[in-house]
């Protein structure tokens, strides 16, 4: 019955994952279109644009409308719009994932992921109903504080209910596996629906997959069902697990290998268009196939992780080296198909780097503090989020004064000269977990002179 419980938690948590990712990725081809069409429609869009066009569905029109993405002249101030509306997400949650982190930690972990789903909820739908530019700022804004409780709680929840190896990497390999789908898959979803089923239409659905999921949630953990935090240990805080030098390696290297990823989403695109005369299906399609050398990443480290888990470490440095590499060869791409090999290389080692260090994050936890994951997978979160906020606003800006190939090689050389870094989690493996405070409170009570002094003290 445990064991079903916490696979049905799993999946539970994997659809969250699945569903803040595609709300994340779902609206890039869509708001550029979105934003021309609350303006009036096609002055940007060129000469098949029809003028007063509203975007909201059915064949030609939104395909007419598709080249506003790419305004000759006038569309600066749109693309600093659609800049800070994709930054905002991730910079609120930048905000509250300290606090989250700690409130998770006090809670336990089903009820903060309970409010961010229901807060994912009412963005999406925001989203939906959305008519100005300032709702689709508040609804991307909501996002990020629905993220914030809802990835970190789900992420710490799986940690807890795995607590025991190779089960834990392969449970969070399998949610990083649903966050790559939603994040790959988003764009085509969103832009097919968005075109022949009208614009509220992908996020009616992505709301509706989010009420099941709540609700489904409220059968396995209903809010009256938390008693059990009541014998669980008080988590280290947040701000300990940062100076935490182990905990530190891991969370740079985290917000490293995702920087290439979050810098080439908002700049590819123009990049593809300028040098290669790109059409649109190829600009929708570009990161498409990168999933499946994601989801191979994934099973390759969870089966080596297995067999040799003293070798996490490498994996990452692995994975960083190959996030290098592949970074360095996309300015020198020069048609479609090339393109799409860099970029699986980059998505293949971000599967490497992620599957590796995040069961590393619940090991150090386990062995240097307290068994308690809210705080620890906020700061986590913390790392994606420091990619994800800068990409946006700073990725163009470097374009613009120093040119896309100086950015791909900046962001190769700072993934391979980090990846060395990760051998001071070498002897990581080689620690033992002390008798914890989470197993003295769950078991008959202190049973020697030291755990009896250990007790002590936590209650002074």
């Amino acid at each position: 019955e445990a064991r079903r419980q916490r696979r049905l938690l799993l999946m539970v948590v994997c659809v969250a994952l699945l569903l803040d990712n595609m709300l994340y990725m779902v609206i890039v081809p869509i708001i550029p279109d979105y934003i021309a069409a609350m303006r009036g429609g096609g002055g940007t869009a060129g000469p098949s644009a029809p003028a007063g066009g509203n975007g909201s569905g059915g064949g030609g029109g939104n395909r007419s409308l598709l080249p506003a993405r790419y305004p000759p002249a006038s569309g600066d101030n749109e693309d600093v719009q659609i800049g800070i509306l994709f930054a905002s997400k991730a910079m609120l949650q930048l905000l509250v994932n300290p606090l989250s982190g700690t409130l998770i930690d006090r809670v336990g972990y089903e009820l903060p992921l309970l409010a961010g789903l229901a807060v994912l909820f009412l963005s999406t739908a925001t989203f939906a109903f959305a008519e100005n530019y300032a709702t689709l700022f508040a609804a991307r804004s909501l996002q990020g504080l629905g993220s914030a409780f809802a990835d970190t709680a789900g992420i710490a929840l799986i940690a807890d209910r795995y607590a025991e190896e190779p089960a834990r990497s392969r449970a969070l390999g399998t949610a990083l596996a649903c966050i790559s789908f939603g994040s790959l898959a988003a764009p085509p979803f969103g832009g097919v629906l968005y075109e022949f089923a009208g614009k509220r239409v992908p996020f009616l659905v992505l709301a509706c997959v989010c009420l099941l999921d709540g609700l489904l949630l409220l059968v396995l953990a209903p809010p009256g069902g938390t008693g059990a935090r009541a014998n669980m240990p008080v988590g280290t805080p947040i701000h300990r697990l940062m100076i935490d030098p182990y905990i530190a390696v891991v969370a740079g290297a985290l917000a490293t290998c995702n920087i290439p990823l979050a810098f080439l989403e908002p700049t590819i695109a123009n990049w593809m268009k300028d040098s290669m005369g790109a059409s649109e299906w190829e600009v929708g399609l570009t990161w498409l196939p990168a999933f499946f050398p994601h989801v191979l990443g994934v099973y390759v480290t969870v089966r080596l992780a297995a067999a040799y888990p003293h070798l996490q470490w490498f994996y990452g440095a692995l994975g960083m080296a190959i996030i290098g590499a592949s970074s360095c060869l996309v300015p020198a791409c020069r048609n479609f198909g090339q393109v799409i090999i860099p970029l699986c290389g980059i998505c293949f080692g971000i599967a490497l780097v992620d599957t590796a260090l995040l069961p590393t994050l619940a090991f150090l936890v386990d062995v240097r503090h307290v068994s308690v994951y809210g705080s620890v997978y906020a700061i986590a979160d913390i790392s994606y989020c420091v990619a994800y906020a800068l990409g946006p606003i700073v990725a163009g800006q470097i374009v613009h004064t120093m040119g896309f190939a100086q950015l791909n090689l900046g962001m190769g050389l700072a993934n391979v000269l980090y990846a060395p870094v990760l051998l001071f989690l070498k002897n990581v493996c080689q620690m033992k977990p002390s008798h914890s405070e989470r197993n003295i409170l769950l078991e008959e009570g202190p049973k020697g002179l030291y755990d009896t002094i250990k007790m002590e003290e936590r209650k002074g």
